[in-house]
């Protein structure tokens, strides 16, 4: 199977040379995420929760343009900038991830793009071609 890049303007553009998903192989391959607004670029802050959200809204936004969506969603690498925002970034998590949970790595790190709190990467299950 070829390899299909994704890529949608209703997502924030990537920050550098990679592509917001590629779809191979029967998966969907979803670069880090950050808490960036779609349309400004700006990068939530302040508000752990508020940003988790706008991270998998981001990650969302990405996996419909592929055809797919959370529910399809088999692996995430969370990185935090404070593991001390580990049960708020749950919280929110466990809202979004509600059917059969994918697997899932949570690491504390000491920086990530443009200063953001929390980026988030993903792994789906792509549709059928």
């Amino acid at each position: 199977m070829k390899k299909k890049i994704i890529e949608t303007t209703a997502a924030p553009s990537a920050v550098g040379p990679y592509s917001q998903a590629v779809r191979a192989n029967g998966f969907i391959f979803v670069s880090g995420q950050l808490p960036a607004d779609p349309y400004t670029g700006e990068l939530v802050r302040g508000d752990i929760a508020r940003a988790a959200e706008r991270t998998i809204g981001n990650i969302q936004i990405i996996l419909e343009a592929a055809g797919a969506g959370l529910d399809d969603v088999v692996k995430t690498t969370v990185y935090l900038k404070d593991m001390g925002d580990f049960a708020r970034v749950n919280e929110v998590y466990a809202k979004y991830f509600t059917k059969a949970h994918p697997a899932r790595v949570c690491v504390a790190v000491r920086e990530l793009p443009k200063d953001a709190d929390i980026e988030i990467d993903a792994i789906a299950i792509a549709a059928k071609e």
